[in-house]
């Protein structure tokens, strides 16, 4: 993959859209730099940035609900991402719900 292809904000992020690849759910949004773009294409599991502590964060590391790389796509800009992806675990909100967009508005 030519990553150049990929437009880093200001910050060198790029936002990432975490999908379920059996039922299309929106799971989470995240941010990647170059770095964890990079290791996600490698492992095949997702690393994103972490903006409050500043460092790269594999997704499940701690709670081992890790998440598996089924696809990727970016955007007809190339300024975001969508990362269809096998949750391991039934949660990947740090709440413990299974997606962060559970906050109905209307």
């Amino acid at each position: 993959m030519d990553l150049s292809k990929i437009r880093f904000d200001e910050k060198g992020l790029v936002p990432v859209i975490a999908q379920d690849h059996k039922d299309g759910t929106v799971l989470m949004l995240a941010y990647m730099n170059k770095e964890a773009l990079e290791k996600t294409l490698k492992t095949k599991e997702m690393v994103y940035w972490s903006r409050s502590r500043k460092t790269l964060w594999h997704k499940g590391e701690t709670s081992g609900h890790v998440q598996k790389v089924k696809e990727m796509y970016y955007d007809c800009d190339g300024d975001a991402i969508l990362a269809r992806i096998e949750q391991v675990g039934d949660c990947a909100c740090h709440t413990g719900k299974r997606s962060c967009f559970f906050q109905k508005m209307i």
